[in-house]
């Protein structure tokens, strides 16, 4: 399985940013997907996920309201719009995939495979 991400890049606050991440090689049909985010210094976090199946959705209260995270099947791809950006959304952001796709962990550590990250730069 292959994650790639593309769609970051430096912002002003206050603007608009919309991440892809494409899956490959996928060999089963149901997972969850995840957005993730590592600011320098600081602890890799759970942003946004969803759940392939029927999609939904669940998010980090730091971003609810202002990103939103959907999904391709055609094109095996999920997304995340992220709106009224802050420059404390300045970090790298991960998507992930986790085969146990009955629930959406905020947990890391629970999903299996992660694409290379792709950098977000909001100033102020």
């Amino acid at each position: 399985v292959q994650l790639v991400e593309s769609g970051g890049g430096l912002v002003q606050a206050g603007g608009s940013l919309r991440l892809s991440c494409a899956a490959s090689g996928l060999t089963f049909s149901d997972y969850s997907m995840g957005w993730f985010r590592q600011a320098p210094g600081k602890e890799r976090e759970f942003v946004a996920g969803i759940r392939w199946i029927d999609r939904y959705t669940y998010y980090a209260e730091s971003v609810k309201g202002r990103f939103t995270i959907s999904r391709e099947s055609a094109k095996k791809t999920v997304y995340l719009q992220m709106n009224s950006l802050k420059p404390e959304d300045t970090a790298v952001y991960y998507c992930a995939l986790d085969r146990v796709f009955s629930t959406i962990s905020t947990m890391a550590g629970r999903y299996d495979y992660w694409g290379q990250g792709t950098q977000v730069t909001v100033s102020s």
